[in-house]
């Protein structure tokens, strides 16, 4: 028993280094896609719309350090833009070790503080990329302090967290960063088995007109191979072409590669898991029991009343990534008489099936985002009275989708209050007239106006006011303070103590 546990442990103290993936968050104007653009030496800022990164990336760069040696390190390029906090989510779980990206001129932003949570929910280690130390106004010791303010300790001022200054634009500090992330990971011990049985996420997922539905993912343990079958959730494909990052055909990849794999027969959730299965038939075996685990642990969310309005959509988007980030942003908006409800989500074009599965409905919308329209189809959605938007920055879609809902939102009636009067005397009854003393609290009573009648708190009747005296003088209205004396139309006998609250029911 002894002799297996120490073949064990040595075995696994054996086991290759495995190469760190490293997720890159921060702001979103604090230098990370030009971070990434100078180490691995292409433009993905030129390419994305409004200069924002709208996909997840994934990169290998081989480092040459000279306490380390040469390493390989891979890159998540995970989305700037606060929308796409689920999927920057995705992006920290599978990696190893985070870089927070703060600009030296700026300091600590919302974002900074929301990307430093998602670091600190998935157990990662992180370092700080001072970032723009190039720029006149840059302050590295200003934004030091900014950093220790908001819970970043840095080692230089007694805590645990590595900071390297850097400039993304002119390359100043890259190879300390770099070396520093091999350092961490060092400490970290991270290991690969390449004979194990291989484990890894789904990074991306889009379909390509020419090649189909494919899928980007980091292998975290475990050797890939062409000829099995890779099942993610509720998708699977057979692993025939296998590229690197480069779009380079391999016929195996191993521990913390990215790689991509064509042919799944529909795309896979960012963020699932993966296992590699010898054929099809057990592909698709695994395949029912997951959406079986699915279907069990899922609930019901209690719905309560019915809302007056369905909004229906159809989303379509380029990548699985930005889909979710899409559905994210719905999460955020709330209307008590309006319901979203998503008829059809997926990746790939706007057709004409898809004008057709909303039409007849009521507000029917498609929402296309950086993907195209087939052609023929806004004729189609035209005469069927669909309406097509499409974008292609997330925020646009954002306030596009918040000044639907308002305007869609039926208009309701409100009670709003006018006046508040504390009933001092009762001094007549006759049939539905009362005449009453009292004096105004707050506001103002008006002649005609209707009011609620309330005991102890509690609406127990409504009336309107007829008659308004002040100092024994007819008049039109009373104020805050004053003594009044009012003839009530009412079917409630008011008493002493009660309270008149004047009001006027207006729509919003």
């Amino acid at each position: 028993m002894t002799e297996n546990t120490s073949t064990t442990k040595k075995e696994r103290n054996d086991l290759p280094d495995r190469p760190p993936v490293i997720t890159v968050m921060g702001h979103i104007d604090h230098g990370k896609s030009q971070l990434l653009d100078h180490i691995r030496h292409t433009n993905v800022v030129e390419g994305e719309s409004g200069g924002i990164t709208q996909h997840i990336s994934a990169y290998e760069v081989v480092h040459e350090s000279k306490e380390h040696g040469t390493k390989k390190i891979t890159f998540l390029d995970t989305p700037g833009h606060e929308a796409f906090q689920a999927v920057r989510a995705h992006g920290a779980q599978v990696a190893d070790i985070a870089i927070l990206v703060v600009a030296a001129d700026e300091g600590v932003k919302p974002q900074t503080k929301e990307a430093l949570e998602t670091i600190k929910a998935a157990g990662i280690p992180y370092i700080v990329a001072l970032n723009k130390i190039d720029r006149p106004e840059a302050s590295t010791e200003r934004t030091k302090m900014s950093l220790s303010e908001h819970e970043i300790y840095i080692e230089e001022y007694g805590g645990d967290v590595p900071c390297v200054p850097i400039s993304a634009k002119t390359g100043e500090g890259l190879d300390v960063l770099l070396d520093m992330i091999l350092l961490v990971a060092e400490l970290e011990e991270l290991k690969g088995d390449p004979e194990d049985d291989p484990t890894g996420v789904i990074i991306e997922s889009n379909v390509d007109q020419r090649k189909g539905v494919s899928a980007t993912l980091i292998i975290k343990n475990g050797t890939i191979e062409t000829g099995n079958f890779i099942v993610a959730g509720d998708a699977y494909a057979p692993i025939r072409i296998m590229e690197d990052f480069v779009g380079k055909k391999i016929p195996q990849a191993s521990f913390s590669m990215p790689v991509r794999i064509v042919g799944f027969n529909k795309p896979p959730a960012v963020g699932s898991t993966f296992q590699i299965v010898k054929n099809k038939k057990e592909a698709e075996a695994l395949v029912k029991e997951n959406v079986t685990e699915r279907k069990q642990a899922s609930t019901e969310m209690a719905t309560g009343e019915k809302k007056e309005i369905v909004f229906p959509l159809i989303i379509r988007a380029d990548v699985q990534g930005c889909l979710e980030a899409i559905k994210h942003e719905f999460n955020k908006i709330e209307s008590d008489l309006v319901e979203i409800k998503i008829v059809s989500e997926g990746v790939g074009s706007i057709s004409e099936s898809d004008v057709k599965m909303v039409a007849g409905n009521d507000h029917s919308t498609i929402l296309g985002f950086r993907t195209p329209i087939d052609a023929g189809v806004s004729d189609v959605a035209e005469r069927m009275n669909v309406e097509i938007e499409t974008f292609d920055v997330i925020y646009k879609l954002t306030e596009w989708l918040g000044e639907k809902i308002k305007e869609i939102t039926p208009l309701q009636e409100i009670d709003e209050e006018l006046g508040q009067a504390k009933i001092l005397k009762n001094f007549s009854r006759s049939k539905n007239k009362q005449v009453l003393g009292g004096k105004v609290t707050e506001g103002k009573l008006t002649k005609g106006d209707r009011i609620k009648i309330l005991r102890r708190g509690e609406n127990v009747g409504r009336g309107r006011i007829l008659e308004l005296q002040s100092q024994k003088i007819k008049t039109n209205e009373v104020h805050e303070d004053s003594e009044f004396g009012t003839m009530l139309e009412t079917k409630e006998d008011v008493s002493s103590g009660d309270t008149l609250v004047a009001f006027k029911t207006v729509e919003k």
